[in-house]
Order: C-alpha cells, then structure tokens, then sequence
C-alpha cells in the first residue's frame, strides 16, 4: 500500500512521512525534493526562472510515475493536490491511502511565522497576523482539495500522538 500525505506547508508532511517510513519500513519521498534534485532548482528559483505552469507540469508528471509505484511513503507540496487532476489521480489509485495532515490556522501560522525565511510565500509578512491573514485566504482556497482524502488526522499535535491517529485510522 501507497500513503501519500498532503496538508498546507509546515503540516508535518515531511516529519511524519519519514517517522512512518522508518515505522513500517517503507521507502519515503519528498515530492518537493525530488523535483529540486531533479531541476537542480529550488522550488523558489523553479518559480522565478520556468514560471509557476512549468513547476505545475512537472510536479504532475512526477506525482504520476510515483503513483505507478507500490509500498511507499509520498509527501506533496501543499498546493499538489490543488492543481491540475492531481487529486482524482490520486483518489483513483486502488492501494493508496491519502492522509491530509490537518492544522489549524493558528498552529500553521505559527510554524510559518518561526521559519517564513525558508518559506518564500510568507516571508515578506512583518506579523503573524499578516502570516495567520495569507494562511486562512489559503487554506480557504485549498481547504475542499484537502477535505478529499481518504484519512484526516489532527496533526495539531506531537507527531507521535499523529502517528498513533494514522495508524488507528489506516488499521
């Protein structure tokens, strides 16, 4: 079985993915990582240089051969399941399990708040209010694609007690 994880930036997509790939022994991929090595790029550089159709083309051709394969860990970039028929993609695959990683605005714009330097959308925002401002306008927007998971976690919490919800909610 395939797990594929989604939720907006700072969702714990990465921690949780390679927790649970260390858990059940299962390959872990950064979606976002693999398309950096394969571009030589940061996602921000990818942005600036190609243009955001360009990184939404590849990231979908990348989504898709990783969706052919079987018995891994997958974490999307959080606007992923957002673009294009990524999603349907998704949801269409017979063993794969996608898991939206659930963080209140407050949390998200927290973490954001703490790492905007790494975080090129937000790190123009002087406040956390500015930052919980763009998050809630954001998750509105992606909040439906997010809701089509197959599981929603709580992931508010230590990603321990999210990995115990996981596993309550996948066996």
């Amino acid at each position: 079985m395939n797990i594929i994880l989604l939720g907006y930036m700072t969702s714990g997509k990465s921690v949780i993915g390679k927790k649970l790939s260390q858990i059940l022994k299962k390959p872990f991929q950064d979606l976002d990582d693999y398309i950096e090595k394969k571009e030589g790029k940061t996602i921000s550089d990818i942005f600036t240089i190609k243009g955001e159709i360009y990184f939404r083309k590849v990231e979908a051709m990348h989504l898709e051969s990783f969706l052919q394969q079987n018995n891994m860990i997958l974490s999307l970039g959080g606007g992923t399941p957002c673009y294009g028929n990524n999603m349907n993609l998704i949801k269409q695959q017979l063993n794969t399990q996608s898991i939206y990683l659930n963080v209140s605005v407050a949390e998200l714009s927290k973490r954001l708040y703490l790492n905007k330097e790494n975080r090129p959308l937000v790190a123009h925002l002087q406040s956390e209010d500015a930052v919980a401002e763009f998050v809630g306008k954001h998750i509105f927007e992606r909040v439906n694609f997010y809701n089509q998971a197959d599981i929603i976690v709580n992931a508010n919490n230590s990603p321990e007690k999210v990995i115990d919800d996981i596993f309550l909610k996948l066996f």
